[in-house]
């Protein structure tokens, strides 16, 4: 803190000093640090923000995590997300996350929307262990003792595929998400093949029109062989127009989805009511929202059944509970993002959610493996088939800087992939 007392404040660069609120004042306890720490123990990188108070030990953690563009983020955090918040009392969260999404007037999209979740799920966190709760108390308690969760079975042949769903069913999972590999390398989730268009411009293209036919197959041969009790979902990645997506919706239904998870391109989603309206399986979307208003029109104008965020991308937990109350209030159901570019401090946030809101529909898991264990002790681990949130204060999840520095991150691993999916005429596709 500088000036002529605690209602001013220098930003990092030795700028004009910056008014702090009117009330700032009370306990006198202070942020005194926030930095972005980027490492990749699974080979995808990871954002964590770590927020410093003045009260010696007490200090927070977030996740900021795009994978896709993580450099950019840990620089919006470090130069300038950071600074507006050093010397602010950590409580006034409401305050201080506005600030931070009004400060660089262009507001939204992945890269501002992690810097500012970072931040605020750092600040959650203290304000649990200020409290010694978990967070979900902070959020009125449980609605559920654990929370149900679902992973993905994925071969390059529809065998493959459901030999990995009986396994996961026998680790107590009642919830799986199949993908089948095919023709061409694009195949998402899973593994495809090269040269299965050898007369085309691109033999290791991926076609819609061949995913369109085989995805059925995948959901009859399953039912067959994992029996009609299993919950099943499947992931399109938003990769079908929106009539191929009522196409494929209608040629699943005798097959009973949980879910059909992101048919189509958001640059579409203003065509998402047309396509939940024509179709009898229910439409999981969001993972690629980038702002809060557009999660808004997700859930008000009847586009989705189930509202799937990347938490981090939306803002953090604060913009997320309010989004999550208006789901209720509009009978839409949560299925969160959370695959393996979540930290863990992420999936404890996710859970605080799922186990607070009455609206909750699924969520989405990932087996963490050893090296982040090390890297995030208290790593949310999955048993028969649940999460269950730490009842530690906080998050209940911790960083250990020393371990995530023995795992650097690697640039355009993403960006290498998606610049191969291309259809057999060799014309670039949705990832």
């Amino acid at each position: 803190m500088t000036g002529s007392g605690p209602d001013r404040l220098l930003d990092a660069s030795g700028g004009l000093p910056q008014a702090l609120p009117p009330w700032q004042g009370g306990d006198g306890l202070r942020v005194t640090a926030v930095r972005a720490v980027v490492t990749a123990p699974e080979g995808l990188p990871l954002v964590v923000v770590r927020v410093d108070t003045s009260e010696p030990g007490l200090y927070g953690l977030g996740c900021a995590t795009f994978t896709q563009r993580y450099a950019a983020v840990a620089a919006a955090v470090d130069e300038h997300v950071g600074p507006l918040v050093v010397g602010r009392h950590p409580a006034d969260i409401e305050d201080i996350t506005r600030l931070i999404h009004y400060s660089s007037y262009w507001r939204g999209g992945p890269v501002l929307g992690n810097a500012l979740s970072g931040v605020d799920q750092a600040l959650w966190d203290i304000a649990g262990k200020r409290a010694g709760m978990p967070v979900y108390e902070l959020l009125g308690g449980r609605s559920r003792a654990a929370v149900e969760v679902y992973t993905h079975a994925a071969g390059g042949t529809v065998e493959e595929t459901l030999d990995q769903a009986e396994a996961l069913l026998a680790d107590g999972y009642r919830h799986v998400r199949l993908q089948v590999g095919g023709p061409g390398l694009g195949t998402y989730g899973a593994p495809g093949t090269r040269g299965g268009y050898p007369r085309s411009p691109h033999p290791d293209g991926w076609d819609p029109a061949q995913y369109l036919r085989a995805t059925p197959r995948l959901f009859e041969a399953a039912r067959l062989r994992l029996g009609e009790e299993v919950s099943l979902m499947h992931d399109v990645h938003s990769r079908l127009t929106p009539k191929q997506a009522v196409v494929l919706a209608r040629a699943l239904e005798p097959y009973r989805l949980s879910f059909l998870e992101d048919v189509i391109a958001p640059e579409h989603y203003d065509r998402l009511p047309e396509v939940r309206a024509a179709s009898p399986v229910p439409i999981a979307v969001g993972e690629q929202i980038g702002n809060v208003t557009d999660a808004v029109r997700l859930i008000r104008d009847g586009g989705i059944d189930l509202l799937r965020l990347h938490t981090s991308a939306v803002g953090g937990l604060t913009p997320t509970r309010k989004l999550v109350a208006l789901a209720e209030l509009l009978g839409v159901r949560t299925a969160f993002h959370s695959p393996g570019d979540i930290s863990p401090v992420g999936v404890a946030a996710n859970l605080a959610v799922d186990v607070s809101t009455p609206a909750f529909g699924y969520q989405e898991s990932h087996t963490y493996d050893d090296a982040t264990h090390e890297v995030f002790p208290g790593t949310p681990v999955v048993r028969d088939g649940h999460l269950t949130p730490s009842d530690a204060p906080g998050w209940g999840v911790d960083l250990d800087e020393k371990a995530a520095l023995r795992h650097p991150p690697v640039k355009f691993l993403h960006e290498r992939w998606s610049a191969g999916v291309r259809h057999p005429d060799g014309g670039l596709d949705a990832p």
